[in-house]
């Protein structure tokens, strides 16, 4: 048995298809697959169900597979930790972000980052907060930016920046004429929210909840993008972080942003990585980049 093999296997299970797995792995198919065979014939059992279209883990499968990311994990720790003796700010950092942060965020501070970092390469991915947590804690992903406070089992934390929302109305709505909009003025309106799986969904509605606010359940968006249409074409207003509102995403188009009046309701955005990671230089080090573009 060896490191490689269980590379394999934990591709399979997480892709459910030879082909995908193969590519993931970058390998052929037909090596992927009796790498596996041989892993299975050297433990003696069966790890997949192989069935037309369809790849499913045995129940012995489904138990080996924690066993074999933590030890994937803990290999790459070592890699990790024996180069970065040499340099800890260069190499690759496996950065993961929420949908409602990585595409607003990022212009702002990609530069800098390149400027002030420029051996640390950042291997960008985007999940859901479940997922990404997830993830981190698989070991797939090395530092994980998102809206906090989150669970913190065997992880650690670091604020980066507290970010408004704003409220954004069709533009023929009466609280366009605001200047400042009072939570209460959004008394009998309609809310339009992410789908379930989004946190900014959950944090719109703790804002909301001391108010006669309905819910549109009639329509749920994928992403902010598709919430700013469904503003624009009048079915209801909604809640956006700060930097979803700036430059190009800001008013127009059919609907107008609008800042809240005091006490603004506000998020909390911050970096999250587990306590065993060998590359907490490197994230502080990318923290400190970005709180300091944020602090300006």
């Amino acid at each position: 048995m060896n490191l490689r093999d269980l590379r394999y296997f934990v591709a399979l299970a997480d892709t459910k298809h030879f082909g995908k797995a193969a590519e993931r792995s970058f390998v052929s198919q037909p090596t992927l697959s009796a790498q596996l065979k041989k892993l299975e014939n050297y433990l003696g059992v069966q790890l997949i169900e192989r069935q037309p279209r369809r790849v499913t883990l045995t129940e012995t499968g489904a138990k080996i597979l924690p066993l074999a990311r933590r030890i994937l994990q803990e290999s790459d720790e070592i890699i990790s930790l024996a180069r970065n003796e040499h340099d800890p700010l260069s190499g690759k950092l496996k950065l993961g972000l929420i949908p409602t942060i990585g595409p607003y965020l990022l212009p702002l501070v990609a530069r800098r980052l390149r400027k002030q970092l420029p051996q640390l390469k950042l291997m960008l991915y985007e999940y859901q907060t479940a997922q990404l947590l997830e993830k981190l804690r698989d070991g797939e992903i090395e530092v994980a930016i998102l809206a906090l406070p989150v669970p913190m089992d065997g992880l650690e934390s670091r604020e980066l920046y507290h970010e408004p929302f704003n409220v954004a109305v069709p533009n023929n709505h009466p609280l366009s004429k605001k200047s400042q909009i009072k939570l209460d003025d959004l008394t009998g309106e309609t809310l339009l929210l992410l789908e379930d799986g989004h946190c900014l969904r959950d944090q719109a509605l703790d804002v909301c909840n001391r108010i006669d606010v309905k819910e549109n359940e009639d329509y749920r968006a994928t992403s902010l993008e598709t919430l700013r249409q469904m503003v624009a074409a009048g079915l209801g207003i909604t809640l956006l972080p700060d930097l979803a509102t700036r430059g190009p995403f800001g008013s127009g188009q059919g609907l107008a942003v609008k800042e809240f009046a005091r006490p603004i309701p506000t998020r909390t955005v911050g970096a999250v990585w587990r306590k065993s990671t060998s590359r907490t230089e490197a994230i502080n080090a990318m923290c400190d980049v970005i709180k300091s573009a944020m602090d300006e």
